[in-house]
């Protein structure tokens, strides 16, 4: 028997193709099994207040741009959802006076409309948003040089030259209702992934491209981006791929519970600890990463009990 047809896009591999006991093990986690699933290579931190998750997801920009030298230039990889912690980096770059003129930043991924990556001026450009929330704020001694600031392009050529002869020392990620980190969604259910979606091995050689976005991606982003206006969303992205997402020393993945819901939380940290690899779960494909991080607001991962409101 094949796998089950997707109940969120029959046209889509995505985690509702998975076999029923995964989900269900996931759904049964308490907070206190979350917490035992760390394992070598793999760590579950909580925090208990908004304002140390994101001071601390603030720190990591700040903790790898500080081992950056003239010969061993140093970057981070970071993410546009969640935001909050951009004006905190810049805050405390400006407060210890770190000058960053050795370090580097990778925009994990950018919208892609008309044959072409989104220019700053559109309203939902995450290099505008990286820009106004982070990097135009701090002060011009420090600021880093516009070379070593690396946005994907429609042609990915430059982005993923960037990689080459620098250090990578955490890639950030929030997680999306469809699992992925950046936009590393599930694909479609045609051509050679008709009848299964594509084996781990091969999906983690995907590099920087520009993808098709699954529909519950394109619907969340609507939600959170756009007032719900789905019309206004586009269909397509550049994202980093898991090549590039290899060459980081750390991934570290926030979830303040407000991008993904209670089950989601639960069932990719399942599937990294487990090291249950699917890539109509594209998190899960962490699983084999060397030093991979989740962090969670521990008050938003609530519970998977079923309630009416």
């Amino acid at each position: 028997m094949g796998r089950k047809i997707s109940i969120l896009a029959p046209e889509w591999w995505d985690y509702t193709t998975l076999d029923d006991e995964i989900l269900n093990d996931a759904a049964k986690l308490t907070v206190e099994d979350m917490a035992d699933l760390s394992r070598e290579g793999f760590k579950v931190v909580f925090y208990d207040t908004l304002e140390d998750f994101y001071l601390a997801e603030a720190l990591e920009y700040v903790t790898a741009w500080k081992q950056a030298t003239a010969d061993d230039p140093v970057g981070i990889c970071g993410p546009i959802g969640p935001t909050e912690q951009l004006p905190l980096v810049a805050r405390i770059v400006n407060e210890l006076e770190l000058s960053l003129k050795d370090a580097h930043f990778w925009g994990m991924d950018e919208w892609y409309m008309e044959g072409r990556e989104v220019p700053p001026s559109h309203p939902l450009s995450f290099a505008k948003a990286d820009m106004e929330l982070c990097f135009d704020r701090i002060d011009d001694a420090l600021k880093m040089p516009e070379s070593n600031i690396h946005f994907p392009k429609a042609d990915v050529t430059e982005y993923i030259g960037s990689w080459k002869g620098v250090r990578c020392a955490v890639m950030q990620g929030g997680q999306g209702d469809i699992k992925h980190w950046a936009f590393n969604d599930p694909v479609k259910r045609e051509g050679k992934y008709n009848d299964e979606p594509p084996a781990p091995e091969e999906y983690c050689q995907f590099t920087t491209r520009v993808v098709d976005l699954h529909p519950v991606t394109v619907m969340q982003n609507a939600r959170t981006s756009a007032g719900g206006v789905v019309t206004s969303v586009p269909t397509k992205a550049i994202t980093v791929g898991p090549m590039e997402t290899r060459k980081a020393e750390k991934v570290s993945i926030w979830h303040p519970g407000t991008h993904d819901n209670s089950f989601g939380m639960r069932l990719t940290t399942l599937m990294l600890s487990k090291k249950i690899a699917d890539s109509s779960v594209p998190m899960s494909l962490l699983a084999e990463h060397h030093n991979v991080q989740f962090n969670f607001y521990r008050p938003a991962i609530g519970s998977c009990e079923a309630e009416m409101h």
